[in-house]
């Protein structure tokens, strides 16, 4: 005869916290120089465009600044943008290349960095 009783079937069933699905944020992070940060060399900083996923914007802005220090870059202001449904609802248009790249930043759940334009005096 088996005993098919575990131990834990007594235990109280742990309430299952409600997980946020991931969203994708757009974000422009302004750069400042830094040495080793990749830049062109007469750059004073640059603007990234990023597509980051996260819980919220907050984490999504966290995730970023790190990913970008981790890079030796200076992360000096972000700029949020909001969700696809925000930008749309806002009347942005979203082309095709764009919506690729958010997919693969929530698929990925990572920073996408779509476009940098380096800032010149």
């Amino acid at each position: 005869m088996t005993d098919d009783h575990h131990p834990d079937d007594d235990a109280p069933a742990k309430p299952e916290k409600a997980k946020r699905p991931q969203q994708v944020y757009t974000l422009v992070i302004e750069v400042g120089r830094k040495a080793g940060d990749g830049l062109p060399d007469k750059a004073t900083g640059a603007a990234l465009m990023c597509y980051a996923s996260g819980v919220d914007e907050a984490e999504a802005v966290r995730e970023t600044v790190a990913l970008l220090k981790a890079a030796d870059l200076a992360p000096l202001d972000v700029s949020g943008y909001g969700t696809l449904e925000e930008r749309l609802a806002e009347g942005d248009e979203i082309d095709a290349d764009e919506r690729a790249l958010m997919d693969r930043a929530l698929a990925e759940n990572s920073v996408v960095v779509a476009q940098m334009t380096p800032f010149y005096d």
